[in-house]
């Protein structure tokens, strides 16, 4: 009986010390700067989690409304879409841009300017339910910006 004591208690702790190894990295993270009373923009960034999850929710207080968005083609048409969260499988880097996933920062409460650090917090759940929250400083870039990395603005976050 001992035996069986000392096996579960040791494998539970096995578990809590992966779960507490978990973690979620964000890097490149950036929002589209904007002009003088445009009412929305985007955030792009690469999110890579170290076991299953998803993203969930983003915030920011830079926006009234922020959502998490789908671009696709559909009959040759962009189509883009409001998803309820994004599976970030593990290990494999999940890329947030125009063409596929984004945020997007909707009725902003002031221009976003180049230059400007634009907090976001992303809400992710992980496969067991557990719910943690991470800050993200994203830099505002030109509208001109190309948005698949190559400027590096090294802001790179983590998340346990």
């Amino acid at each position: 009986m001992n035996l069986l004591k000392n096996l579960l208690l040791g494998l539970s702790l096995i578990t809590l010390a992966g779960h507490a190894a978990a973690q979620t990295m964000v890097e490149n993270a950036w929002v589209r700067a904007t002009v003088p009373g445009q009412a929305s923009s985007g955030a792009f960034m690469t999110v890579t989690a170290s076991a299953d999850s998803k993203l969930l929710n983003v915030q920011s207080p830079v926006a009234k409304i922020v959502q998490i968005h789908q671009s696709s083609m559909k009959n040759d048409v962009m189509i883009m879409q409001e998803v309820e969260s994004v599976a970030l499988p593990a290990g494999k880097p999940v890329v947030f841009d125009t063409n596929s996933y984004h945020v997007m920062l909707i009725d902003l409460t002031a221009q976003v300017k180049e230059g400007d650090h634009v907090p976001l917090t992303l809400i992710v759940e992980d496969a067991q339910g557990v719910k943690t929250s991470m800050k993200v400083d994203a830099t505002a870039r030109a509208l001109t910006t190309d948005d698949h990395g190559d400027m590096h603005d090294h802001s790179t976050m983590k998340m346990n």
